[in-house]
């Protein structure tokens, strides 16, 4: 029986004892009493060798350590925000397969993702140097290579194997050039948009995607406020992008003919370092990290306006450089990976979108980026 068996093993047996105590009426722990219900992804992103370290989520949103996998490739370490990215770890819509860059090899891997336990599929080029960050849609993939000349590149999932596979002749190379920085790449709800932001140029690139998977350049917006960073995508084609100049969010809406319009612009939270934004499936509320302040802040959406409804909903203490950030599959739970103290904190998200902290899990180690839930 190998580790990973032993440690399923085990795990099953904690349920079973707690489901019989349930039935005898007797009081285990809480942490036993509740029932595996998803999972948390963290990419080491080490020198040495890159792994995805998987934590079980509970009912109640408390993690428990599962096991580490190689992805095959390397990181390149160095810090709480090494690749200075969001989305650096991904799962498809369907929560079937996970996604993880190799920023220190120039690859990408993907897992299939089996109850708790993954399975490493296969490992690809990037189609550039340092790739920071992926996008998922259906059976396409663009990964974005923030090294050298950044671009973005294409692939397509074989639906037999789900290996990857590169997609000929779909390389486009930034319009920001060498000074870009890229940090995000991602897809709108419908797919048939792709986006990125420039950190270096304060630029947002608007590409249209065809039937075959291909990307155009449709255009390349200045952002409300200097320095986007992290971005999501909800309901009606209305974009959340956190701005690490301003400390603030900016929402867009991409209009019919593909244009990125203003619909709120730099609405500052008053903290320090705001680099990522992630928004929940309802579209009712968005989150932005504050690396700087060591907290999360609450924006509430509505056709795509932004309010401010707490700068300081959930904090992550003192030294923590909250970072990368992950919404549960239902959107009841907040992950946040810790840069600075190498943990991952809990919150549950309540009916009003404030946060309750439900506990947090060390030894995530130093140098990790990238943050994914199911």
């Amino acid at each position: 029986m190998n580790t990973n068996e032993i440690r399923s093993f085990v795990v099953r047996g904690m349920l079973a004892i707690a489901a019989l105590a349930v039935m005898l009426g007797v009081f285990s722990p809480p942490s036993l009493a509740q029932s595996f219900s998803g999972d948390v992804y963290v990419l080491t992103n080490q020198t040495t060798g890159n792994y995805v370290k998987v934590y079980h989520r509970f009912s109640n949103g408390s993690l428990l350590f599962f096991n580490s996998i190689a992805t095959g490739g390397s990181g390149t370490g160095t810090g709480a925000d090494p690749l200075g990215s969001q989305g650096a770890l991904v799962l498809d819509k369907d929560h079937r397969l996970l996604f993880a860059v190799n920023a220190g090899s120039n690859n990408v891997s993907v897992f299939a993702v089996n109850g708790d336990n993954l399975s490493l599929l296969n490992k690809v080029p990037s189609g550039g140097t340092k790739p920071v960050s992926i996008g998922v849609y259906g059976g396409l993939v663009y990964v974005l290579n923030a090294g050298g000349t950044p671009n973005i590149t294409g692939f397509t999932i074989n639906p037999l194997t789900n290996y990857l596979a590169a997609l000929s002749g779909s390389t486009r190379n930034l319009p920001g050039g060498s000074s870009a920085s890229p940090a995000q790449v991602s897809f709108s709800l419908d797919g048939g948009i792709l986006m990125v932001t420039e950190k270096g140029t304060s630029k947002i690139d608007i590409y249209t995607v065809n039937a075959l998977g291909y990307s155009s350049l449709h255009g390349s917006y200045t952002s409300s406020g200097t320095t986007p960073f992290g971005f999501a995508f909800t309901h009606h084609d209305y974009v959340i992008v956190s701005e690490a100049g301003p400390d603030a969010l900016s929402s867009y809406e991409v209009d019919e003919n593909g244009d990125l319009e203003l619909v709120t612009g730099s609405l500052g939270d008053g903290q320090a370092a705001t680099c990522w934004a992630v928004v929940t499936d309802d579209g009712l509320y968005a989150y932005a990290a504050n690396a700087g302040t060591n907290n999360i802040s609450l924006y509430g959406v509505s056709d795509g306006t932004l309010t401010l409804l707490d700068a300081t909903a959930g904090t992550t203490g003192t030294g923590s450089t909250p970072t990368d950030m992950a919404l549960s599959a239902d959107s009841h739970f907040l992950y946040v990976r810790d840069g600075g103290n190498g943990k991952v904190s809990g919150f549950q998200v309540n009916g009003d979108g404030s946060l309750t902290p439900v506990g947090s899990v060390s030894g995530i180690g130093s140098d990790t980026q990238g943050l994914a839930a199911r």
